[in-house]
This record gives structure tokens, sequence and C-alpha cells, in this order.
């Protein structure tokens, strides 16, 4: 595939076989998603071709939130299996004619017989049931899509991908917009699906627990590796530490790598294709695996000072967005050395909590007590206030917020350098950077500010993998405390000692526990109170 001369990847060569879902990964503008889309057909590609078997059927993930506006919920997800929708759609409209005629009758009865086949009489309870699976009543079933909130919307446009079974389901970022307890369904959903699955995610956790394989878009090809993205980059930096130690034997490189093989086989995943999995894991030579180009910024948060005793107080704390509560009567208190996840089923409440507790919104009623000690650098969840009408060049805009010593040019570029903004790159104006660079550059600003608070909504938010990986290990390593929101699993599981869940019913709030623990307390509690009311 070219672009205006510039090659994305040549003589790709793959199969993809039922029972197997597809991690696709790459750095930023490798080609990610335009290899969906030439999977699809919404592209061509230069030369080459996409064949899929006969009869089988090709579903993905529709990313316009907005394009079925005034369609019925229900009939929304039953269109992700466009031939049935059409038949039902057609054979209603037959039996509706007040002038029904002979010929009607026959076609109606052809129609009937295709809609039987395609189990249409089962499409109404699978689709609710998809939809319930995500959380979304039945109550807001029969509603139009205007009616529902724009992270509802996301998962019945989910729901209409997964609609039907298709043999080829292409899922580009299918956990942007979700909450924890629906990715945590979709993954369930997906690791035991019997058809193919080809996906693009930034979501790291997700990717282990889904992917058999991974797709490596990387040095203009694209290659295939058994396991999953924990697989890949443990295999990928094996090989560049083998590389890097030509001198060493082969016998001992071949131990290393069965080593390494034999502590993932272990570990295949939970899903039905485990077994098969770590049979194909034990074949892989010392061949099959190989270096990555990625690059990894530099990042590394370091406080001018340590904390006192006090780090923050929350007493009170309500607020309304255009007379809606978002929540209410707010009250905790965070120790030094915490570094607390805020999750909520709504992204409103936990963004409009990160910007209250980051200084750039008033509460409605209550306080918020900072400790004298602290000093706080916030990340928002939308960083284009920071940029946007900007003409600033990007060396120039960073030098706002850095010291005297730190802002002549040699500093700043090296600095920047070591973001991954290399030469002409610094000199760009900051309003036509990406979103990825954007937050780039927020983290080089809240990195100078040397604070030892951070407060962080949705930080991995537009990142690359590479960059969320080095920020997932600084932030480990990071001697203050944070407050953050994420959807990323794993981001959440290793660096939060403390969550605190903010419901309709108040806080939920579990101290020096890991995430995981959390969500298996939240799902023991559930299981406890599903029991009474089935008693009842």
């Amino acid at each position: 595939m070219q672009f205006s001369g510039r090659k994305l990847y040549s003589d790709v060569n793959l199969k993809f076989t039922p029972g197997n879902c597809y991690g696709v990964i790459g750095a930023n503008g490798a080609g990610k998603s335009t290899l969906l889309k030439i999977i699809e057909g919404r592209l061509q590609p230069t030369t080459g071709n996409v064949a899929l078997g006969p009869n089988e059927r090709l579903s993905s993930l529709n990313q316009d939130h907005f394009a079925f506006e005034d369609e019925v919920v229900l009939d929304t997800v039953i269109r992700g299996h466009q031939k049935l929708y059409d038949i039902m759609t057609e054979k209603n409209a037959i039996y509706l004619k007040p002038d029904f005629s002979d010929e009607d009758g026959l076609r109606a009865a052809e129609l009937e017989g295709e809609f039987g086949e395609m189990g249409g009489w089962e499409a109404e309870s699978e689709a609710s049931q998809l939809l319930q699976g995500m959380g979304i009543g039945e109550a807001l079933h029969s509603l139009k899509m205007s009616d529902l909130t724009e992270p509802q919307k996301v998962k019945v446009l989910l729901a209409q991908a997964l609609f039907g079974h298709p043999d080829v389901l292409i899922l580009d970022e299918p956990t942007n917009g979700l909450d924890v307890q629906t990715i945590s369904w979709l993954e369930n959903f997906l690791a035991d699906y019997e058809n193919t699955v080809i996906v693009v995610s930034h979501d790291r956790h997700f990717l282990n627990q889904v992917c058999t394989h991974i797709c490596d878009v990387d040095f203009n090809q694209i290659t295939l590796f058994v396991g999953n993205y924990d697989f890949w980059l443990e295999s990928s930096q094996l090989a560049a530490q083998l590389k890097a130690n030509a001198n060493a034997k082969k016998a001992d490189q071949i131990k290393q790598l069965q080593d390494f093989v034999a502590r993932f086989s272990a570990n295949a995943s939970k899903s039905k294709q485990a077994t098969s999995r770590k049979k194909q894991l034990e074949k892989i030579t010392l061949d099959d695996i190989k270096p990555s180009s990625r690059k990894y910024p530099y990042i590394h948060f370091t406080p001018e000072r340590e904390l006192g005793n006090d780090l923050v107080r929350v007493e009170h704390l309500s607020k309304s967005i255009d007379g809606v509560p978002v929540f209410q009567d707010l009250s905790f208190t965070l120790r030094p050395g915490e570094k607390t996840a805020f999750i909520s089923r709504n992204d409103l409440t936990t963004t409009v909590l990160m910007q209250i507790l980051g200084g750039n919104l008033e509460p409605d009623a209550g306080t918020v007590t900072w400790g004298q000690t602290t000093s706080r650098t916030y990340l928002p969840k939308n960083v284009n206030e920071f940029f946007d009408g900007n003409d600033l060049q990007l060396v120039d805009w960073l030098r706002q917020y850095a010291t005297k010593e730190e802002s002549d040019n040699t500093f700043l570029r090296g600095f920047l350098g070591k973001m991954l903004f290399s030469g002409e790159d610094v000199t760009r104006q900051v309003s036509v950077m990406s979103g990825g660079e954007k937050v780039r550059a927020m983290l080089s600003k809240m990195m100078l500010s040397k604070a030892n608070v951070l407060v962080l909504d949705d930080p991995t938010n537009h990142l690359d993998l590479e960059s969320i990986t080095s920020l997932n290990d600084s932030l480990v390593a990071f001697t203050g405390s944070m407050l953050f929101t994420s959807h990323d699993h794993e981001f959440i599981q290793t660096i939060a000692n403390r969550i605190i869940e903010v419901g309709p019913n108040g806080l939920v709030d579990r101290a020096d526990t890991t995430y995981d623990e959390f969500l298996a307390h939240v799902e023991a509690q559930a299981q406890v109170a599903a029991l009474y009311e089935t008693a009842e």
C-alpha cells in the first residue's frame, strides 16, 4: 500500500483463520487502521487482493457515533446484518400494503423462508441480549438513537458490529468510550468467539485477554506472531538482547528462548484456544522472533520537594452541569504516597471531579483543601485549550513553563528530543500537532513543573502503545502522589494503591488494594445481591 509515493507496507501475505483473534499493533502512522480498511474493502491496495471465503460475512465497528440518529436502537443493532435487516424491512412493508396481491404473497413467502434460514426470528432477542450485556437496559431499546448519550451510542454501535456472529469481525479501538464493566463483558465475549476477529487497540490488558496472535506493522512489513501482546513485547525485547549479544553461543540463546517460551506457554489465555496456542508457542524457533524498531519516549517525573503529612481533604463536594447533578456530597481524605484511581460508569463524573481537583472548575458546594507542602500539575482529558489558535513553535511553547536555567534552546531541544520530538518537530506550530503529540508536549510541561502531586484525567488518551508503556513505567516509579482516571486496566492495576468509585449512590472506597482485587470485591458483592434477589 502506497500513499503519495510513501510505502506503508509491501508484499504482505497473511491468512486469518476462525477461532483466532488477531491484534494489529504498530507505531502511529504505520498503517494499522489502513490495513483494516483494506480488509473491509473500503480502500483498495496499490497491488494485491483480499479474499473472503464463499458466503462469509464481514462486519466492522462504525466510528460515526451519529450515523443512525433517526433509527430505533434495536433496529440499529439488527442493521449490523444488513441483508437480514433489508429482508425484514421488505417483508414488513409488504404486509402493511392495503392492496395485498397474490404476487405480494409469493414474495412474502420467499422472504419468510430466507428470513428463517438466516435466524431472523431470533434477531430481536439476540440484539436485546447484546445490548443488555453492555448495560443498555430494555427501556432504551425502543428509543431513537438521538435520545441516547454518546457513551450509550458507542455501546449500541459495538452491539451492531457483533450482531449475527459475523464470520470476520473488524474492530478499530473497540474499548474507546467504554466503561470497565462493558470492556470486561467484551473481553469474555471475544475470548470465546468461534469466528475470526481482527482488532486494533491501545489497551494492553484487552489485547492480552483476547488475542491469540499479534500482527506487527513494522519495517514496512506486517509480521504475524503467535501469542498475545505481552508475549510479542517481551519476545521483541529478547530478540534485541540476543542481537546485541552477537558473540553469545547459539546454545545459550536457544536456552533463553526455551525458558521464555515455557513461561508464556504456561500462562496461555483463558480462552478455548489456550491449548492449541500453547502448542503453537512451543514450536517457535530462534528465527521466529525479531527485534522491533519502536521508539519509547523518556518520561520521568522528579518532585522538587517531598510531601508533608497532608495531601488533600475533600468535604461535601457537589456539582451540577446544566442543572443536572453530576455528583453530590462527596467527602474523602487522601494521604501522602497514595496513587488513587477514580472510576465511574459515567465519564463526565470523573472528568468534572478531576477539573475541580486540578483547580480548573469551581464546585457548587463543598471544599477541597490541599496540604501546604503540595505542588500540583494537571493533565485534562481535552488538552486542545493549550494549543488551539496558538502560533508558537513547540520549543517556544515549552519555554513558557521552564525556569530561567532551563529556557535555553540547547536544553529545551534535548528535553523534547527525549520525548521523540526531533529535528523540525520542535519548530512546528503547536496548533497543527496531532492528539498524541499534544499529550506528549503536555507531559513535557508537567515534568518541568517538578510537582509532587499529579492530577491526570485519562492520560493514555491519544497515546500510542509505546508512549503508554513509558508513561505507565514512569508513574509506577513516581515518588509523589497521584489522582487519576483511566480506562486502561493495566494502567490502573500497576499504578493505583487506592480505588475510589464514584457512583449514583455515593463512593465505593477501597484503600491499599489493587484494581483486580477491587473488581473481584465488586463482582462478589453483585453475586451476593443477585442471590438475595433470586431468593426474594
